[in-house]
């Protein structure tokens, strides 16, 4: 993990109960992160768009 990076979450409800994100890394894999390791920022659409995953 990096700082200033934009990473991509994936919902896990279980993780956030316990205050975790899923986060997937550089590599493609995904691991688990205090969430308040985080800040979660708001895209534009267009900038949402570049971050879309394939099969999503």
């Amino acid at each position: 993990m990096e700082k200033r990076k934009v990473y991509q979450v994936i919902p896990d409800e279980s993780a956030s109960l316990d205050g975790y994100l899923r986060v997937i890394d550089e590599s493609g894999d995904d691991y688990l992160y205090p969430e308040s390791f985080f800040v979660f920022v708001q895209l534009p659409q267009q900038g949402a768009e570049v971050f879309q995953v394939s099969g999503q």
